[in-house]
């Protein structure tokens, strides 16, 4: 299944549900209120919005999400390399590193992912 696409103010809303989640829609309104600043009619027009996508699941007035927050961004990785660099993840690498300097430490921890997925393809 691809993860449905959620744009920004959408993205915010399920930062405060991948945290509270389950959560009743009553406390997700409230606390819409309190960290984006957002009337009730917004977020219950949110929370219908992303439940038709199939984003999350609105049952007898109580939320949680369909997909996870790994699954949202990795497709809006794969979105942006695909579109930014023709799907050519070492072009957005190239580009990235080049306006960022990684840390001794960030350079290790992606050494170690890429060495992690080359043990796990040569099996």
């Amino acid at each position: 299944m691809e993860t449905p696409k959620i744009f920004e103010s959408e993205y915010r809303f399920c930062l405060i549900l991948w945290e509270h989640q389950p959560i009743k829609s009553s406390e997700l309104v409230n606390l819409c209120r309190e960290q984006l600043g957002w009337k009730p009619t917004t977020t219950y027009t949110v929370i219908k919005r992303l439940s038709q996508r199939g984003v999350l699941k609105n049952e007898n007035t109580l939320v949680s999400a369909l997909v996870t927050k790994e699954q949202v961004q990795a497709a809006e990785i794969d979105e942006m390399v695909e579109k930014t660099f023709e799907g050519s993840l070492p072009a957005f690498i190239a580009a990235f590193t080049k306006h960022k300097k990684l840390s001794e430490k960030e350079i290790d921890e992606v050494q170690a992912m890429i060495d992690r997925y080359r043990k796990e393809d040569s099996q």
